[in-house]
């Protein structure tokens, strides 16, 4: 089996700007996810980092160029087991308990009992275990971002896509969620791409890729850390 996770070959991706022309936000951008690897993905706002993870992760295509996930299979079988995301807002559901939106990948896939076990002991790992039967306008937005990654890590993906997951939350705050996903990713030995504006986190990983004007380079940090953020 290949460790090549994700393969994309000059992708451009464009949008159209209300008139006839179009804005082009990615341009001939070639990159590989491996196993395992450990990735920060820098850029301004609005470089392109949040278009890159969603082609990546198969949530929408390139205008031109291939993707493909050797060792995942076909794009229409990429979740919930295969690739998970992780976004700047929690996107929990407000009808669910928190168990209930961890455990929901597994439920989906018709594993419910294991979702729910599986649930239970992240949220005692995360020392959440007081939440299980709140829901989520009852918990702090740095919990709903926890319970979010658990619910990410749930289904033990081999990749996890994270987009600026501390962006809204504060300095401490940020360095629990952080920490926690990337102690969640090095249980599994998943591959984890972070998009983030946070040097501290770009120091704790081992590939760093920067977005500017459309265009992607890729370099390891000058600084490489594997302490906790403090």
């Amino acid at each position: 089996m290949t460790d090549c996770l994700v393969d994309a070959i000059d992708i451009d991706r464009s949008f159209p700007d209300g008139s006839t022309s179009h804005v082009s936000v990615l341009r001939s951008v070639s990159c590989r996810i491996m196993l395992g690897d450990r990735i920060a993905l820098t850029g301004p706002s609005g470089s392109g980092k949040s278009t890159l993870l969603h082609i990546l992760g198969g949530l929408d295509e390139p205008t031109k160029g291939k993707v493909t996930w050797p060792a995942l299979g076909a794009r229409d079988t990429l979740r919930p087991e295969k690739i998970s995301f992780v976004f700047q807002t929690p996107s929990l559901f407000s009808a669910l308990t928190i168990i209930e939106n961890i455990a929901l990948p597994l439920a989906m896939a018709g594993k419910e009992k294991q979702g729910i076990a599986r649930a239970a002991a992240l949220l005692e790992a995360l020392e959440l275990v007081g939440l299980a039967t709140k829901l989520p306008e009852e918990i702090s937005g740095g919990q709903a971002q926890r319970v979010a990654i658990a619910r990410a890590v749930i289904t033990k993906p081999l990749l996890i896509l994270a987009d600026e997951p501390t962006g809204q939350l504060d300095g401490q705050t940020a360095a629990s969620v952080i920490d926690f996903l990337i102690e969640a990713v090095e249980k599994t030995g998943s591959a984890l791409i972070v998009a983030t504006h946070d040097q501290r986190i770009v120091e704790r990983l081992e590939k760093v890729w920067a977005i500017t004007h459309g265009q992607l380079s890729t370099f390891a940090p000058a600084i490489k850390s594997k302490r906790r953020i403090p």
